[in-house]
């Protein structure tokens, strides 16, 4: 299968894409510390890849090897980014993504979409940015949300040896354990509806929404 290498080059954290510098909402959790080791992190891990990753980055992945037009599910995806330090995030992340993907694996679907962010009629954003470079090298759809979700699982989980701090043997078993989350959100992306898309659990939403005000922080979101 000649994308793998691709595929494993696009999930590299080495990848840069900024994702080292965003926690999401979990450091406004550990600033309340409810956040505060390994257990307590792998709880919020849980629920954010069961619920934003699935509902939003995920679903968007799978519209988009629908045929649902590009432009349309941007224009979704800024929507329910209610967020704004999220919402940026995204749209950083995917402006790099689109770059090295123009340069590193050209398509003229990838193409298209950058022409859309560049005169402004779309934002640009990480996951389909991923998912328009994956459909164009031939990822199943499958492989692609699995690669995708682990990647925001390791960048998030990395990011939280440094600020917790944790060990990077916790790292590594939080990891272990999110892999199974990562494959049963997998099994629930795959019967989600249109009417599902952006649906976010209200308390992550806030905690995300409360960084933007926080005192100290690492992360810009």
């Amino acid at each position: 299968m000649t994308y793998q290498l691709a595929l494993q080059q696009l999930c590299d954290s080495a990848l840069p894409t900024g994702a080292f510098a965003h926690s999401f909402g979990f450091e406004g959790y550990i600033e309340r510390e409810l956040i505060c080791d390994e257990a307590s992190f792998g709880v919020w891990l849980s629920v954010f890849v069961s619920q934003q990753l699935s509902y939003s980055d995920g679903l968007s992945i799978r519209f988009l090897y629908e045929g649902w037009d590009v432009g349309e599910l941007d224009v979704l995806l800024s929507a329910q980014l209610l967020s704004r330090q999220v919402r940026e995030a995204s749209v950083k992340m995917g402006g790099r993504l689109l770059e090295i993907g123009t340069e590193v694996f050209p398509s003229a679907e990838l193409g298209l979409y950058r022409d859309l962010v560049t005169t402004g009629r779309a934002a640009g954003h990480q996951p389909l940015a991923f998912a328009v470079v994956a459909r164009s090298l031939g990822v199943p759809l499958t492989e692609a949300l699995a690669a995708c979700l682990f990647a925001t699982v390791t960048s998030l989980t990395q990011n939280a040896v440094r600020a917790i701090p944790l060990g990077q043997n916790a790292g590594q078993r939080l990891l272990r354990k999110a892999a199974d989350d990562v494959a049963a959100a997998i099994e629930r992306i795959a019967r989600l509806t249109p009417d599902d898309f952006g649906a976010l659990s209200p308390g992550l939403e806030i905690s995300q929404m409360r960084h933007e005000r926080q005192r100290a922080r690492m992360f810009m979101s």
